[in-house]
């Protein structure tokens, strides 16, 4: 990962997790985390482990109560809710290319390259001219939280 992002500079790393697999422990849970935490992910999203007939897990029934998987679920969230907020605020000042998605209460809300659709967090865009739906747009970021930027056009 840190080769990547030495090689691509601005890349943003995303990826999708599952808590509470069948062979997952307490071990292997705690080692999860810790990758988490080092490999500080852009975007990260976290499922809890149901059986799907048909699929290689099957057989190994289900063994982590459903408990645990929300507990090591909503962990792994914890973790990542910080590592995107200081993602998102060293954003601010910046200048953003921002596909414009919609409007809406008088903002337009759009994504930049780094943020998958439906998925991620959005940026809403304060503009004093109207914005055209499905383009791009220039904006400054001017604030931040842990999922969602907001900027002003330039």
């Amino acid at each position: 990962m840190s080769k990547i992002r030495e090689r691509v500079p601005g890349i943003a790393l995303r990826t999708t997790l599952i808590t509470g697999y069948p062979t997952e422990g307490e071990m292997e849970f705690e080692e999860l985390a810790e990758f988490v935490e080092q490999m500080q992910f852009d975007r990260l999203g976290v499922f809890t482990f149901s059986p799907e007939e048909g699929t290689s897990s099957w057989p190994l029934a289900d063994p982590v109560p459903h408990e645990e998987k929300i507990r090591r679920q909503e962990r792994i969230y914890d973790i990542q809710s910080g590592i995107s907020l200081e993602k998102n605020l060293s954003k601010i000042g910046t200048n953003q290319r921002v596909l414009i998605e919609r409007q809406e209460s008088g903002f337009y809300y759009g994504r930049t390259a780094s943020h998958a659709p439906e998925v991620d967090g959005e940026v809403r865009v304060d503009s004093k001219n109207e914005l055209p739906i499905g383009e791009f747009v220039l904006a400054k970021i001017t604030n931040a939280s842990e999922y969602d930027l907001e900027a002003v056009t330039i």
